[in-house]
């Protein structure tokens, strides 16, 4: 753990270097984050001011929902998708063999070596919509809500690194394999709105297929206090499952790489 920690200090202080020589970046996604931010809250507002409900949620509800949505999106843009994009990279032009040789886990290194710091703008705003939709039922949310919120953040995180290592994984064998995680990108979007709203089909889509309901209508369900217990359990069960696999995988994946001698 401790290497780990070092590992990730040192690619947080390289991309912050890397993200410094460009600082109009900074007003540009603060830009960018607060448009899609208030977007998403204007839709919410036309929504409620034809309903109370929207499949059983209220508003603040729902905002709070948004708010994770946020968190997760930055999560993902901040370490996730750069560092596995850059990987897909890697292996389609040969450079991987510069990371398979250094002396530390190579899954560990193509997981965490890009950071894009700007993107916890993405993070903090998502915090700033969660407050909002806090405000007027603190009082209902109890510490083993907030509890269930971290497990539930951090099952539906594990979950979709996963989901995305996988589709990186599959690099040693396509060539054009980023264009399939413009899929998940596609079906995230769903995840501005419970699952519970959805048409059976797309529901089983959204949680088995591309998981976004356990990145983000699960923890939101956690912080209203309607998240039954078993399904946590099942979350975290779901996530170790998917954290095996994707190890696995990995390591498969890698006896396949040629390199680039070859």
């Amino acid at each position: 753990m401790r290497r780990l920690l070092s590992l990730a200090r040192m690619f947080v202080r390289i991309g912050a270097m890397n993200e410094m020589a460009y600082r109009a970046n900074f007003w540009l996604q603060l830009f960018e984050s607060i448009l899609g931010a208030a977007t998403a809250l204007a839709t919410v507002a036309v929504v409620f001011s034809q309903t109370d409900t929207l499949g059983g949620w209220s508003r603040s509800e729902l905002t709070s929902l948004l708010g994770i949505y946020f968190v997760v999106l930055g999560s993902i843009n901040l370490v996730i998708a750069p560092s596995l994009n850059r990987f897909m990279e890697q292996v389609v032009d040969g450079t991987l063999d510069f990371t398979l040789t250094k002396p530390a886990d190579s899954q560990v290194l193509v997981s965490i070596h890009e950071f894009r710091l700007w993107k916890t703008l993405d993070i903090c705003l998502g915090l700033t919509v969660l407050a909002i939709g806090l405000v007027g039922r603190v009082d209902a949310v109890g510490w083993v809500d907030a509890v269930s919120l971290v497990i539930a953040l951090a099952a539906g995180g594990a979950i979709i690194y996963s989901f995305w290592m996988v589709l990186a994984t599959l690099a040693f064998w396509f060539i054009r394999i980023e264009n399939i995680t413009q899929i998940f990108w596609a079906m995230y979007i769903a995840g501005r709105w419970p699952i519970g709203i959805y048409p059976a089909w797309l529901k089983w889509i959204l949680t088995l297929l591309v998981p976004v309901a356990f990145a983000v209508t699960v923890p939101a369900e956690a912080i209203s206090g309607r998240l039954e217990y078993a399904n946590l359990l099942g979350a975290v069960v779901l996530a170790a499952v998917f954290l095996f696999l994707s190890r696995r995988f990995w390591l498969f994946g890698v006896r396949f790489y040629s390199g680039a001698s070859a």
